[in-house]
């Protein structure tokens, strides 16, 4: 069986909305977010900090719902500031053959600057024949 890694969520534009070293790690974020794009509790997460360019791999943890949270924890605290526009990626294990099959989803959401739902969106790779018709928003 061969894989391939694929996003499968994204959160675009969050905002940091606190940041707490003293935690054991993660990052909380608001259940209902993680929820739209169908990240999991203690789901690996890659971070990428559009102010100030800094990259990271951590886990999500529900945060409080409603909340609209979204907060570094542990080290990944010092890596940005209240404020800061992040992108936080998930992915998974895809196999190369079921892809090639049925292809492949992921729903993006687009934050506004209090990190409400400012759009929403599936992008995808649809089989045709030996190549993917990729679609930015369905």
């Amino acid at each position: 069986m061969t894989t391939i890694r694929l996003m499968h969520a994204k959160l675009h534009r969050v905002r940091v909305t606190s940041a707490n070293v003293d935690y054991v790690g993660s990052i909380s974020i608001d259940p209902d977010l993680m929820e739209k794009v169908g990240i999991l509790p203690l789901e690996e997460l890659d971070i990428v900090n559009l102010n100030n360019a800094k990259r990271w791999s951590t886990y999500a943890i529900p945060g409080e719902r409603g909340s609209k949270e979204i907060c570094p924890n542990g080290g990944a605290a010092l890596l940005c500031q209240e404020g800061d526009i992040l992108i936080i990626y998930a992915y998974e294990e895809c196999d190369r053959g079921e892809l090639i099959k049925k292809g492949h989803k992921a729903k993006v959401l687009v934050a506004d600057e209090n990190n409400n739902i400012a759009d929403f969106f599936e992008q995808t790779l649809t089989p045709n024949q030996d190549k993917f018709h990729f679609q930015e928003r369905c």
